[in-house]
């Protein structure tokens, strides 16, 4: 895989009429700080492939997140979306696999809702797959000696929420793929000696995810699955 190609904003006028969305989200749960927050502001405007990187942060809230992403792609018409989200307690980065079409809220949300076994979108299937090159993804982060997974389940709170509706509203739209990726938490958040990943390295892999997605159509046949 040849080295990740990045520039600064405003590289051509050409490269700014393509986008990759790039989305994170507020704290939660507490926190303070959330990781994918800062990879949006880290990553926000840079070059990738040719692409500009349009970075939101969404609410971490079931109602509006969708709102604000539904807003979004009508107005940037990305060729490619990654959402990102934080997934405490993991090693390194899980590139999801499958969303899931339930809200199952273990806490309340930012704007205090606790949906119970309410599906994302009434009457759409059960789930859908990731379109991105998932396994490809995890094999270029792990050739440059980051840790990452697949992970089958992106959970049932809003970061499975809006992977859901994001995979429901490209369905129709040929061409554009779109996926999810849980990163760890900071060094600063976690237990002294817990899993964690400073923010430099989690938005160079998150970068590398990005042009991975732009360059490979192909996903590697290759065994990314878990037995639990």
């Amino acid at each position: 895989m040849p080295a990740l190609r990045t520039s600064v904003p405003g590289a051509t006028r050409r490269s700014s009429r393509r986008t990759v969305l790039l989305t994170g989200f507020e704290p939660f749960g507490g926190d303070v700080r959330n990781p994918s927050a800062e990879i949006v502001a880290a990553l926000q405007g840079r070059i990738i492939r040719g692409r500009r990187v349009v970075g939101v942060v969404l609410p971490c809230a079931f109602t509006t997140s969708t709102a604000t992403l539904r807003r979004l792609l009508r107005e940037h018409r990305p060729e490619l979306v990654l959402a990102t989200g934080l997934a405490g307690g993991r090693a390194g980065l899980s590139v999801e696999r499958i969303a899931i079409n339930v809200q199952d809220a273990r806490i309340p949300d930012n704007a205090g809702a606790q949906p119970i076994d309410r599906p994302v979108v009434r009457g759409g299937p059960a789930a859908y797959w990731s379109t991105l090159p998932v396994k490809a993804i995890v094999a270029r982060l792990r050739r440059e000696g980051l840790p990452a997974d697949v992970s089958q389940t992106a959970g049932t709170f809003v970061c499975n929420h809006v992977f859901y509706f994001l995979m429901h509203a490209l369905r129709r739209r040929r061409g554009v793929r779109g996926g999810f990726v849980h990163v760890p938490w900071l060094p600063e958040q976690a237990e002294p000696g817990g899993p964690a990943m400073p923010l430099a390295t989690v938005a160079t892999a998150i970068a590398a995810a990005i042009e991975t997605a732009l360059t490979v159509r192909r996903d590697l046949r290759t065994s990314g699955g878990a037995t639990q």
